[in-house]
């Protein structure tokens, strides 16, 4: 695991503000809704909120893997929700399962690379802050923040 912190259940709630779909198909709907938020910071000439393209490219990874994961090992995508400030793109996913993320063993007992297990790790990487919660419907929350500054 990597700097997350696990919280007490908590209601979800939707706040004004917030890009929030229910439940998303595919990893591509969740990048499309990153996207989105990315375009209307842009429209709003919010300037500080406008990122370069290799933090848009980090938001978009991090929200393809936790959605990734979430639909491999977690039961299902509940929920996603995207924020943007002025320092920051704010990426949650909820998904049914309780249990939390790990980091898989990256070589076989051959020694060959294995296929798969590197999302939790990239999220790791690219996230200045991760946490996660429970839910009180059952299931847990993981939310990333990642820079929109270089790291």
């Amino acid at each position: 695991m990597c700097g997350e912190h696990r919280t007490h259940p908590i209601d979800t709630v939707t706040v004004p503000g917030r890009s929030r779909s229910p439940g998303p198909r595919s990893p591509a709907e969740v990048r499309e809704a990153v996207r989105h938020a990315f375009e209307g910071a842009r429209r709003s000439r919010r300037r500080a909120t406008v990122a370069g393209d290799e933090a848009v490219g980090d938001a978009l990874l991090v929200a393809s893997e936790l959605t990734t994961n979430a639909m491999l090992h977690g039961g299902g995508v509940t929920q996603f929700e995207v924020t943007l400030d002025d320092w920051d793109v704010r990426l949650s996913v909820s998904d049914r399962s309780q249990e939390l993320p790990t980091s898989a063993r990256h070589i076989d007992e051959r020694g060959f690379m294995r296929v798969g297990g590197h999302g939790w790790p990239i999220v790791c990487h690219l996230a200045r802050d991760i946490t996660i919660s429970e839910l009180d419907a059952g299931g847990k929350r993981i939310t990333a923040v990642v820079p929109l500054s270089p790291r």
